[in-house]
């Protein structure tokens, strides 16, 4: 498997206060990763320097090959996002949001492309609602749909499900990991809901302090380090990474 997402030695700081100190990975095509940490831990900074939208103090990140510093543009065509912090214009329809993004992303089959995305995250009987009115679960499947627009080979999901009733947010799942296993891209997801993660993601990363404290597959890691669950790891990441022997 090749590489679409690698990160080295990435930092960011606000005055004194350091928010990513130096992490390295990589992410490869078909595959999953859940990006994991208490609040604080650097995850929304890390995901803000992959868009661009901050830039590093230090480091380097490379998309598909392409330096995101040097040729912007190129790199983040490749990439899209989605959040629950991040609605669409509440004072356009679904539909005019969903077209407007199609425009900007440039793609030649808009409205073809639109009704897809409608279509396969089961929002056609909202596509003439204002984006305003809907509701959580209906929003955050419209941010889903805006996110797969482009076929973007790096998807990066922050809490993408957090909205959602248990059986949207497995039918959701189920669509993320199709796109993932049938096409090109890679997703580096964040959740606190560790049922989810397990499910979903090959591999995890845990953040502590702006440091990559642990990594490997969800399911094993626990046991390596005397814990039942992913969610017991994660509350002694949170209150403990001491005790993990990286700080």
């Amino acid at each position: 498997m090749s590489d679409i997402l690698s990160v080295k030695e990435l930092r960011k700081s606000y005055g004194k206060t350091v928010a990513v100190d130096g992490i390295s990975f990589g992410i490869s095509r078909n595959e999953i990763v859940g990006l994991l940490g208490p609040n604080g831990a650097g995850k929304t900074t890390t995901i803000n320097m992959l868009l661009g939208v901050l830039e590093p103090d230090a480091g380097t990140i490379h998309i598909e090959g392409i330096d995101l510093r040097s040729s912007r543009s190129q790199a983040i065509s490749r990439t899209n996002f989605t959040a629950v912090y991040t609605p669409l214009p509440g004072n356009l329809t679904l539909k005019e949001n969903l077209m407007i993004f199609g425009r900007l992303y440039g793609l030649k089959d808009v409205p073809e492309r639109v009704d897809e995305v409608i279509r396969q995250f089961d929002l056609y009987a909202f596509r003439d609602k204002k984006c305003g009115v809907l509701s959580s679960g209906e929003q955050t499947r419209t941010g889903l749909a805006k996110a797969m627009l482009n076929r973007p080979h790096l998807l990066l999901l922050d809490e993408p499900t957090a909205s959602l009733d248990p059986a949207t947010a497995r039918e959701v799942r189920a669509e993320i990991r199709e796109f993932v296993i049938q096409g090109k891209g890679a997703v580096l997801w964040t959740s606190h809901n560790m049922y989810e993660v397990e499910d979903v993601c090959d591999r995890v990363l845990f953040l502590s302090r702006g440091r990559i404290l642990l990594e490997g597959n969800p399911k094993t890691l626990p046991s390596e380090h005397g814990k039942k669950t992913l969610e017991e790891l994660f509350i002694k990441v949170a209150r403990e990474p001491l005790t993990l022997g990286v700080f």
